[in-house]
């Protein structure tokens, strides 16, 4: 399945739907399922169940378009080109191609063109994050113990 690249930034009348619509459904949070009665303007109508978890993301969906950003799902089984990778992880394309070469996230190799699967993109990611997290509990920890407080 390859990444749809549909871009669309919410009116402003689709963020106070998504405004509305999130306070909503939000209230439906905590449980296993919900059941929801959808209407159409043609008059047509239907009954679902979402599991929570779904629910979970149609909240994040709304909170960002309430915000008035642009939403993208990927799959994590999702391949990813170098371009897309170094920008979701906020690096140049070469620095993350030094990356790939010393073997830091695997990649495979498509003709000339290397590709990431997200998966393994999100993990690299995780493991800075921890690893920053755990420098930065260091540093307070320093600070703390030599009254270096400002």
């Amino acid at each position: 399945m390859p990444v749809q690249k549909i871009v669309h930034l919410p009116t402003p009348a689709e963020v106070e739907q998504a405004k509305v619509s999130s306070r909503t459904l939000s209230k439906y949070t905590n449980v296993e399922r919900v059941q929801l009665s959808l209407r159409g303007c043609n008059g047509e109508s239907d009954d679902l169940v979402l599991p929570g978890h779904v629910l979970q993301i149609l909240l994040d969906v709304l909170s960002e378009m309430s915000k008035g950003n642009a939403v993208s799902l990927i799959p994590h089984h999702q391949e990813l080109s170098t371009q897309e990778a170094a920008s979701l992880l906020n690096v140049s394309r070469p620095f993350l191609v030094g990356l790939l070469e010393k073997g830091e996230i695997p990649f495979r190799k498509v003709g000339a063109h290397r590709r990431v699967l997200l998966n393994d993109v999100l993990a690299y990611k995780e493991r800075c994050d921890c690893q920053r997290a755990e420098v930065l509990d260091e540093l307070t920890a320093f600070s703390q113990e030599n009254d270096l407080g400002y």
